[in-house]
């Protein structure tokens, strides 16, 4: 005879996602974990509702990223993320708490359960998904590493930099990509691997290194705040990486990578449709464009949202293209081109899969 019990699985699993929905949108805690009903619409959810806060991982000072002023407030792309994910999964954009981490603590952080989402300028790699049990939810900057030197010093190549010092920042792919490029070209270079972001940039406007070496939009963010001011500074035009930037959350929790991956799907998705922070009521109020932008309840049901979550999400912090402007290209002091992080229309590669 045949077992009954893949069916009855199949079935009570289905039950216990529809209870833990329920539970959630109340806004009751499930269970511990372990409880199916507490893993059903993922456990990271689960308790971002009930804290009533997203723990997000950043930056602990990267200009256009992730910068906290004076008053406290955080901007920057990577800030700017954070809030949206915090519209969907809670209604308001706002109810983020920043997290600074350095780059060797990000991991441990994101794993130990210290934040919920990582969104520190993070290289997508397969190595870190396969070894440290991580997921990527998407591409959210698309970047390469270059080198950063002195005006006056006269190199125009990575290649003039033969036994040369160069800072790069403890813990990152930079660190590991300088190392290798520096034996495949048999350049000799010297690292001077320093602690933070903030550490390498001083090392570097102090003449400890002569070059500075890690994401091209990390370097034109510190030649901006350079003391001696951005034209004693040049960007070396070549690139030795791709760096795909990507926020990142814990594997086995397959519910809140999916919210994720989603809320950059809807960024870019906006973009396209011309939605904007300015008009997103309006315009998804057109069934012409609602389309292109909303699930099924069903669906909705299954990511543990409500929905409105769309809308909140473009409603907090713009599409897209307005997060790219406002801090990093023409609204902000850096004045970055889209280039690859263009849309698709655009000759970029920002494309979102269908929402139907």
């Amino acid at each position: 005879m045949r077992s009954l019990a893949p069916a009855m699985s199949r079935s009570t699993t289905h039950i216990a996602r529809a209870i833990a929905w329920l539970l959630v949108s109340a806004g009751v805690w499930v269970a511990a974990a372990g409880d199916p009903l507490y893993a059903a619409v993922g456990d990271t959810l689960v308790k971002v509702r009930t804290r009533g806060t997203l723990r997000c991982g950043v930056g602990e000072g990267i200009p256009g990223f992730s910068l906290k002023d004076p008053s406290g407030r955080w901007s920057g792309l990577d800030a700017d993320f954070c809030r949206a994910v915090a519209a969907a999964a809670l209604g308001d954009g706002n109810k983020v708490t920043f997290v600074p981490l350095g780059a060797s603590a990000r991991f441990p952080a994101l794993r130990g359960g210290t934040i919920d989402v990582l969104v520190r300028n993070t290289t997508w790699t397969l190595a870190r998904e396969a070894g440290l049990q991580v997921r990527f939810a998407g591409v959210l900057f698309y970047d390469g590493q270059g080198f950063m030197v002195p005006a006056k010093s006269r190199i125009k190549s990575p290649a003039q930099l033969k036994g040369a010092t160069v800072c790069v920042e403890k813990g990152t792919t930079s660190e590991e990509n300088l190392e290798h490029y520096s034996k495949a070209t048999s350049l000799g270079i010297k690292a001077l691997v320093l602690d933070s972001s903030p550490e390498v940039a001083n090392a570097f406007f102090a003449s400890r290194c002569a070059a500075m070496s890690g994401d091209a939009a990390r370097l034109a963010a510190v030649r901006v705040s350079a003391p001696a001011g951005s034209q004693a500074f040049v960007i070396l035009p070549e690139l030795i990486s791709k760096e795909p930037l990507a926020p990142a959350v814990r594997a086995q929790d397959e519910d809140w990578l999916t919210l994720v991956r989603w809320v950059l799907n809807v960024l870019v998705a906006a973009e396209e449709l011309g939605i904007t922070s300015q008009n997103a009521r309006k315009s998804m109020a057109d069934p012409s464009l609602e389309r292109g932008l909303r699930a099924t309840e069903e669906v909705n049901r299954a990511l543990g949202t409500d929905d409105d979550w769309p809308l909140r999400v473009v409603e907090s912090v713009g599409n897209y293209g307005e997060m790219f402007e406002r801090n990093l290209g023409q609204g902000s002091p850096f004045k970055l081109e889209r280039g690859l992080n263009a849309q698709w229309t655009q000759g970029g590669l920002m494309y979102s899969p269908p929402f139907r």
